[in-house]
């Protein structure tokens, strides 16, 4: 006698929503019911268990979903051939990066002693598996495709590196490492391979990564070193040793985002030594274009050069004004130890924050570009003193005379007639205290909260106070002054930066003043020591901090279509940012 399988229909759906179809009663139905079920939740176990040989069955389940990664979605149709065996069809579809691999295959049921089973034979899962088989998943992405600078020069590359792992059974060769690491990672210590193992159970740790030129000078030394091995891996990383930059960390996700939505992907059928037998389905690769990025390979090699001349914690970041693009962020290696604190670190501006504060008063029509102004060695407003560096006095002076040379008593008494909100309304059309959401980077601008009484005024508009910028900030501020209005500071073409602050006019009247009152900074006022560098215009600054012991050294500026700033962490003066600028700005522009 001849009976349909009233199985039609399963549920077809992900695990989570199965339990619903989920029945225990002993019949074909619920067990090849089960068995669909088990698998599609990804229980190999559990399927295995359904079948008439749940160990070779739970073997091959278990690498199919080892191999592929996924599960697959099921359905079923079957006949009863008689009393004691089904036939049955299983529909197999697998969701593969937006694409559906479709097939079907043949399962038997058998009535065992233990109730009805699956008989097992690997062709269950897939028509052309074979004892000894399993499936491979494989993604192929666009591995080589590179990042590049503003240029379409590479900035980084897939590379094979070497990873020189040291095992936690052998961690007294800590020494022997370090030493042989020496000549080409001159920071590596025993204390620091040792300190890769504390809080962990790891039983091995990676101490370096290295790129292949590296590795063929240390090779031969670190692997005679017991308890050391090395693993070669691909890896993006930067054109070449020299070229680096905190601007460049996040470079990694966007261009992995961009290979993973063009990658093809193969799906096969392998045997036990991984040689493939069928191919299952696949896609191919799709063409993957270079990432663009504002970054300029020179600028960038220049101002880390630049940097690396000063022992104290030092960084310059460089924005195109004319585009808002990022070309450039470098920092010394006594400044990596506070993280990117070009892009995120705040400190006290000092003068540099005079540029905000003119502009102010500039917009307020508290005082006009050829106006006198106040110049004491030293001025006592709303009950705080003010000296200027070192007491010098000017008597009464045009306003760009005092600019120059960075009164602080000409603009404590400015920022005193202004508005609470002034200063921050001003610092917000230059890009200070906006918040950006830029692809790739972490960055923040500053802060000049609203100034409530009239000393705070006085403190803030010398840029000490309750004012603080990154570099970054400082940086976006000068460019915003060279293009007239709020800049949106950008990295990777076609990835746009968002941010809170629409684009703000600056007035031209302003604008033309400040880059008039910068380019005397440099010719005839505190910065005479880059008058030689064609164009430039800018603003220096010490800022006090704590006990004022060792204040911080700004410069920001403006030459051409490149605007910056520059900082010396406790750098005493402006002379050292100053001097650092001059690194910086001579091979680029001479």
């Amino acid at each position: 006698m001849r009976r349909r399988l009233a199985i039609l229909g399963l549920c077809a759906v992900l695990i989570g929503t199965l339990s619903g179809c989920f029945l225990r009663s002993d019949s074909p139905e619920d067990a090849l019911r089960s068995f669909a079920e088990k698998l599609q939740g990804g229980d190999a176990v559990a399927a295995a268990d359904l079948t008439d040989d749940p160990a070779a069955a739970r073997t091959a389940i278990t690498a199919m979903f080892d191999g592929v990664g996924r599960t697959p979605k099921l359905s079923v149709t079957g006949d009863l051939v008689d009393d004691k065996e089904v036939s049955a069809t299983l529909d197999h579809r697998w969701q593969i990066r937006g694409s559906t691999v479709e097939y079907q295959t043949a399962a038997e049921l058998v009535d065992t002693d233990a109730g009805w089973r699956v008989r097992w034979r690997p062709t269950v899962l897939h028509r052309q598996l074979q004892a000894g088989e399993s499936f491979s998943y494989s993604d192929d992405r666009a591995y080589r495709t590179p990042v590049n600078d503003a240029s379409d020069r590479p900035l980084m590359t897939w590379q094979a590196v070497s990873l020189i792992n040291l095992q936690r059974a052998q961690l007294n060769s800590a020494e022997a490492l370090a030493r042989a690491l020496k000549p080409v990672e001159s920071s590596m210590t025993a204390a620091s391979i040792r300190a890769l193992f504390d809080g962990n159970n790891a039983a091995q740790q990676t101490a370096i990564r290295l790129r292949e030129p590296d590795l063929e000078r240390v090779e031969q030394r670190v692997k005679a070193i017991p308890g050391v091995s090395v693993t070669e891996q691909g890896a993006l990383l930067s054109a070449t040793k020299q070229l680096h930059s905190p601007a460049m960390s996040g470079l990694e996700e966007i261009w992995r985002k961009r290979i993973d939505a063009t990658a093809g992907w193969s799906m096969q059928i392998v045997d036990a030594d991984g040689t493939p037998t069928h191919l299952v389905d696949s896609a191919q690769t799709q063409p993957t274009a270079p990432i663009q990025t504002s970054l300029d390979r020179d600028i960038q090699t220049q101002a880390q050069k630049a940097v690396d001349g000063e022992r104290r914690p030092a960084m310059i970041v460089a924005i195109r004004p004319s585009t808002g693009g990022i070309v450039a962020v470098a920092q010394n290696d006594a400044a990596d130890k506070s993280g990117p604190a070009a892009l995120t670190g705040l400190y006290p501006p000092g003068s540099t924050f005079k540029t905000i504060t003119t502009a102010a008063a500039l917009k307020s029509s508290v005082v006009q570009p050829d106006s006198t102004v106040n110049c004491p060695g030293r001025a006592t407003i709303e009950g705080r003193t003010i000296p200027n560096e070192d007491g010098f006095d000017l008597g009464t002076v045009a306003l760009p005379t005092a600019f120059a040379r960075s009164c602080n008593t000409t603009m404590g008494a400015l920022a005193n007639k202004l508005p609470p909100e002034a200063l921050t309304s001003m610092a917000r059309s230059f890009g200070i205290g906006a918040d950006y959401v830029i692809p790739g980077l972490t960055t923040v601008t500053g802060s000049v909260p609203p100034a409530d009484t009239p000393a705070l005024r006085v403190e803030n508009g010398i840029g000490q106070g309750t004012v603080t910028v990154s570099p970054f900030g400082l940086a976006l501020a000068e460019a915003s002054l060279a293009r007239g209005e709020t800049v949106t500071p950008t990295l990777v073409t076609g990835e746009p930066t968002t941010g809170d602050t629409e684009p703000q006019p600056i007035p031209d009247n302003v604008t033309r003043a400040l880059r008039s009152m910068m380019r005397d900074t440099v010719t005839r006022g505190t910065a005479t020591a880059l008058r030689d560098v064609p164009g430039l215009g800018g603003k220096t600054g010490t800022a006090e901090y704590g006990d004022n012991k060792n204040p911080h050294g700004w410069f920001a500026g403006i030459t051409g279509d490149l605007a910056f700033a520059t900082l010396v962490v406790g750098g005493g003066s402006s002379g050292p940012a100053v001097q650092v600028t001059g690194e910086f700005l001579r091979p680029l522009t001479n």
